[in-house]
């Protein structure tokens, strides 16, 4: 049959995985596991996909960023897949759709605008087109279409660059810092005087200022944070490579033990 011989040519391309994806979805022939999934099934594997390729660009691994912008490319084929199922659209609308918004986008690239700008005046320009868009679905507000399933954290962001384009904003980042003063010492307090319900709503006010300091300092939280779990979990490592040494494991030391291995962790890095 063609269609097989499609999805055994190592040289089929995108042709190859969208009939492999129609195969697995077949209600006759396909996959029991694939046939039973839906959007929202999918949905948390499509976050972890985008997530393994950031990984993979820290690491700089390029064999595995490879393969999981692959794994990445399967969930779009997978969700297209699904709406092709229940009559929404195909994947090919997906790739026009993109594809016009990406010639309406760059007008200095597509169209008769100029080239020369800069980089900040083509951002603008960006936002400006951004904007007309989601007056023409009725997303008037200043913060409408801000995506609700977003990590929290990036969603912070964007919700913070939505408002200082309006002009609500602390001017420089000092403030920001006082800010996250204000918020700590209302955690403490409610911590020491106030419930579990009060407690996580100052931690996440502080959560959110810390987001907007990051905005501020140009850095990108995420990947701040990623690499902050990366040196975490590195120098831990450490810890229990030099209690091995001495025969023993990490609960069969102490704070004290594991705290002077932890510094001694950061000065071997530090050279």
């Amino acid at each position: 049959m063609a269609d097989d011989a499609l999805i055994r040519d190592p040289a089929g391309g995108m042709p190859r995985l969208l009939q492999i994806m129609r195969r697995l979805r077949d209600p006759q022939s396909g996959c029991p596991w694939d046939i039973e999934q839906d959007f929202a099934s999918i949905a948390p594997y499509t976050i972890e996909e985008a997530y393994e390729v950031a990984d993979a660009i820290t690491r700089e691994a390029w064999d595995d960023l490879r393969d999981e912008l692959g794994d990445l490319l399967l969930q779009t084929v997978f969700h297209a897949q699904i709406a092709a199922d229940k009559g929404l659209f195909e994947f090919d609308d997906v790739a026009n759709a993109i594809a016009d918004k990406m010639l309406a986008r760059h007008p200095h690239v597509f169209g008769d605008e100029p080239r020369d700008k800069t980089a900040e005046e083509q951002t603008r320009d960006w936002e400006a087109v951004k904007a007309i868009e989601r007056a023409a679905k009725s997303q008037t507000g200043v913060l409408d279409g801000v995506a609700v399933g977003l990590p929290a954290l990036l969603r912070a962001v964007k919700l913070q660059k939505r408002a200082a384009r309006v002009g609500f904003d602390w001017p420089d980042a000092s403030l920001v810092i006082d800010k996250i003063a204000e918020e700590a010492a209302e955690l403490r307090e409610a911590a020491e005087t106030l419930g579990q319900a009060q407690v996580e709503e100052e931690f996440g006010d502080l959560l959110f200022v810390m987001a907007n300091l990051a905005r501020h300092m140009k850095v990108e939280p995420e990947a701040a944070l990623r690499a902050a779990n990366a040196k975490f979990t590195r120098r831990f490592a450490r810890i229990e490579a030099l209690l091995a040494e001495k025969g023993r494991t990490p609960d069969q030391s102490d704070l004290t033990e594991m705290d002077a291995l932890w510094e001694q962790a950061k000065r071997e890095e530090r050279g």
